[in-house]
C-alpha cells in the first residue's frame, strides 16, 4: 500500500507567491489610509470622503450636503498628506530591502552609503541662503536630491576598483562620507543665522507640506525603480550565496550591484527630498516580512512595499493626532517603533540565533 504524498503546487517561476496575504495587507493598508484622511481637528466621515473623491470624477455627481470646509481640508490637506505618505513608506522600505540584500546585512537601511547625511547637507544649505527660496520655493527638495545622490556617489567611486566594486568598502566609504557631510551641516547650522533652525524640524520627517505634485514627482521615481527591483529580486536571491557560486550561476555581479545600488538610491533621494529623514522604515519593514512570512527576495520586495506604505500612514496619522492641538515630527514616531525593533534585531543577531 503506497503512502499518499501531498504536494504542494508551485507556479512556473518555482515558488508560491503569497497572493491571499497580500490582498489582506493591501486591503488593511487602505483601511489606514481611510483612518488617516478621516479623523483630525476636524473629523470626516468616510461616507464624506467617498463622495468628496467621487465628485473630483467626470463620473459621479453627489449633492453637496457637507461643509465646503470639509472638501478643502481633505483635496488639499489630508488626502495628498496620506498619498504622500504611502508612497515614501513604500519607496523606503523596499529600498532597505534591496540593501540588506546586497550588502547581506539585515541591519542595513536605505541611508547606510550617505543619502541622509547628503540631503540633509542640501537642504541645510538651501536653508541657511534665504535669496534662494525667494528665486524657487521648491527648489529645498531639489537641493536634498542632489545633496543625496552626490554623497553615494563619492561612495561608490571611493569603494571601485579596477577589480570591481568592494561592498565592505563601500559601507566603510558611505561612514566617512556621512561624518564628513554630517559636520559640515552641523557648521553650517551653528555660523548661520536664525532662519536655519527649521532644518532641525526637516530632519526630523515631516509631512506637513505635502502636495499633490510632490505624490507625482516621487511616483515618478518610484513606479520604474520598484518594477526593476522586482524584475532583479531573483538576483538578489543569488547574491546571498558566495560570489563565487553566483558567477558560475552566470551572473553579472558588477552590473547587478550597480543597478540595485542606483535604484535603491533614487528612491531614497526622491523620498526623503519632499519630507525629510524618516528613520527605521527601511530598517523595520522587511524584517516584518521576513518574520512573520518569507525570506525569499521575489516575495520580500513588493510585500516590504506595502508594508512600509502601511506602517508610514499610521505613523503619520499618530504624529499628528496623538497630543492635542500639536504635531510632533514623524521621525520621533518611527523611532519609539524601531528603536525597540534594532535593539531586538541586535539581540538575535548577538545571540547567533538570527536566520
Amino acid at each position: 500500500m503506497s503512502a499518499k504524498v501531498n504536494i504542494k503546487p508551485v507556479n512556473e517561476y518555482g515558488f508560491n507567491f503569497p497572493i491571499k496575504l497580500f490582498v489582506i495587507i493591501i486591503f488593511i493598508t487602505l483601511l489606514f489610509y481611510i483612518l488617516a484622511c478621516c479623523i483630525g481637528s476636524v473629523y470626516i466621515s468616510p461616507i464624506t470622503l467617498l463622495k468628496i473623491s467621487l465628485n473630483q470624477t467626470p463620473i459621479f455627481n453627489f449633492d453637496i450636503n457637507w461643509p465646503q470646509s470639509h472638501e478643502t481640508i481633505l483635496l488639499n490637506l489630508r488626502l495628498p498628506r496620506a498619498t504622500l505618505a504611502a508612497i515614501v513608506g513604500a519607496g523606503l522600505a523596499f529600498s532597505g530591502t534591496i540593501y540588506q540584500g546586497l550588502f547581506k546585512n539585515p541591519l542595513a537601511d536605505p541611508y547606510l552609503i550617505g543619502a541622509a547625511a547628503g540631503a540633509a547637507l542640501g537642504a541645510t544649505i538651501v536653508i541657511s541662503i534665504p535669496w534662494m527660496t525667494r528665486i524657487n520655493p521648491n527648489i529645498l527638495p531639489i537641493a536634498a536630491f542632489i545633496g543625496a545622490m552626490s554623497a553615494v556617489l563619492i561612495s561608490y567611486f571611493i569603494a571601485r576598483n579596477s577589480i570591481g566594486l568592494n561592498l565592505a568598502t563601500l559601507i566603510l566609504s558611505g561612514v566617512a562620507i556621512s561624518t564628513l557631510f554630517g559636520a559640515i551641516t552641523t557648521l553650517l547650522m551653528i555660523k548661520s543665522n536664525p532662519d536655519v533652525r527649521p532644518v532641525l524640524s526637516w530632519l526630523m520627517g515631516s509631512f506637513i507640506s505635502s502636495q499633490w505634485i510632490y505624490c507625482v514627482i516621487t511616483l515618478c521615481y518610484l513606479i520604474p525603480c520598484m518594477i526593476i527591483a522586482i524584475i532583479y529580486s531573483r538576483l538578489l536571491n543569488v547574491i546571498q550565496l558566495h560570489d563565487n557560486h553566483a558567477k558560475t550561476l552566470g551572473v553579472d555581479l558588477e552590473k547587478v550591484k550597480l543597478i540595485l545600488i542606483i535604484t535603491a538610491t533614487l528612491t531614497t533621494a526622491a523620498c526623503v527630498s519632499f519630507v525629510g529623514l524618516v528613520g527605521f522604515v527601511g530598517l523595520i519593514c522587511p524584517h516584518a516580512v521576513r518574520l512573520m512570512w518569507s525570506k525569499d527576495y521575489r516575495i520580500l520586495v513588493p510585500t516590504s512595499a506595502v508594508i512600509g506604505a502601511a506602517f508610514l500612514i499610521l505613523s503619520d496619522t499618530t504624529a499628528r493626532t496623538i497630543v492635542e492641538n500639536t504635531e510632533l515630527p514623524i521621525g520621533i514616531i518611527t523611532a519609539f517603533c524601531g528603536v525597540p525593533f534594532f535593539i531586538f534585531l541586535l539581540i538575535k543577531q548577538r545571540w547567533g540565533i538570527y536566520d
